[in-house]
């Protein structure tokens, strides 16, 4: 829908799951009021002032471009991680719990064991959200798949029919991902035998995030014809991209910035060009010059974070493009067969394989997580692509 919509529904989310927080701080400081005395009632009070304060704080980490402000990357993950679990945990509980008391306390329930009913499934409605969200966090935020897509390619050379491609993508290294965790992501590409694997972007959240603990496992793949990567938007705002290409280059992975390279199978060439990051929204400037980069009588694939090109790389003729960025849209709800989550507010190309003519794209889920540490209904993705001759 674009970048104006889903930023607009991000500061609105932002503004409910803030809104509701103090509403459930009020009317936790009135229970406190009428049920303690003395110097503890003080000591409630405040405790549950400075939790809200802190929860508050940590919601307006989460407003768009948050991440440009320079703070400390510990500090910083771990405030807006924490602040957005509990708020999207303890928002729906509270309102279940307000809904469900209403008819707890209507004087025609007297039956005690309807009334206890009531109240079972009133507890175990209220802990769902808590068990959901934790679910997230704790199992589905590492649960690593290997996804096997076959790629249709129109007029495909015999030399590169069942190439496989392997792609990483978000890896967010940080606080929580660790380089133990991603290692493990690491050793199911490798065991995918490729031919070639690509890393489309960030590689970590904010600015002190362990870059070179992702560079060192990024160094760990092992590829018949190599390892080559493109730049995220969190490389951008973190200002590391000189960093990453040098570094990278050292360990003998290029990162393609408005570039490409030829690689052969057989007789056949395939052409694999890079372009930085697009700015999401500037359609008009979407792969400027990017056109430039490709090579006659090859398969052209170009690596770009931002899927969101995709109707610019089919004009241009791109066979197939690499993207990430929208982590599979991380927290996914299914409603009705159609996927709602934050990122169809910016963009239809949320995950999976999507074509145009002759053209396609993959969207990969990625690897780490942003904002909330948490996953649900999106888990993180090693992605194995099949060309196939359509």
């Amino acid at each position: 829908m674009g970048q104006y919509v889903g930023t607009a529904s991000e500061v609105v989310i932002i503004c409910v799951l803030g809104g509701m927080q103090w509403w459930m701080s009020r009317a936790l400081i009135s229970l406190i009021n009428n049920h303690l005395t003395g110097r503890l009632r003080d000591a409630a009070r405040i405790g549950t002032m400075v939790a809200i304060a802190a929860e508050l704080c940590g919601l307006a980490l989460h407003l768009p471009q948050s991440t440009d402000w320079l703070l400390p990357g510990g500090l910083f993950g771990w405030v807006r991680g924490a602040a957005l679990i509990w708020a999207l945990a303890s928002a729906p509980a509270w309102l279940v719990f307000q809904l469900l008391r209403t008819r707890a306390v209507r004087p025609d329930v007297v039956d005690s064991t309807r009334r206890s009913l009531l109240h079972a499934v009133t507890g175990a409605a209220v802990a769902a959200p808590f068990a959901v969200v934790g679910f997230g966090a704790i199992i589905e935020r590492t649960n690593f798949q290997v996804t096997d897509v076959e790629v249709p390619v129109p007029g495909l050379h015999p030399d590169l029919a069942r190439l496989r491609l392997v792609q990483l993508s978000d890896i967010h290294l940080s606080a929580f991902l660790s380089e133990e965790e991603f290692s493990r992501a690491v050793d199911m590409a490798n065991e995918l035998r490729p031919h070639l694997i690509f890393v489309t972007g960030d590689l970590i959240s904010v600015h002190n995030d362990p870059l070179d603990a992702c560079l060192r496992q990024i160094a760990r793949l092992r590829a018949d014809a190599g390892v080559f990567g493109c730049m995220g938007n969190h490389e951008i705002y973190a200002g590391v991209e000189r960093y990453v290409t040098d570094q990278a280059a050292r360990l003998g992975i290029p990162f393609l910035r408005s570039e490409a390279q030829q690689v052969r199978f057989g007789d056949a060439q395939l052409n694999v060009a890079g372009v930085d990051y697009q700015r999401m929204g500037w359609h008009r400037h979407y792969l400027e010059g990017a056109g430039q980069l490709m090579a006659p009588g090859a398969l052209n694939i170009l690596l770009q974070h931002n899927p969101d090109v995709f109707p610019t790389a089919v004009r241009q003729g791109w066979d197939l493009t690499l993207a990430g960025h929208t982590h599979g849209g991380q927290v996914n709800v299914e409603i009705l067969n159609h996927d709602l989550n934050i990122a169809r507010f910016y963009t239809p190309y949320v995950r999976g394989l999507y074509r145009s003519g002759r053209s396609a794209i993959y969207v990969t889920r990625g690897i780490g997580t942003i904002g909330m540490p948490a996953r649900i209904g999106a888990p993180p993705e090693v992605t194995l692509l099949r060309l196939r001759k359509a």
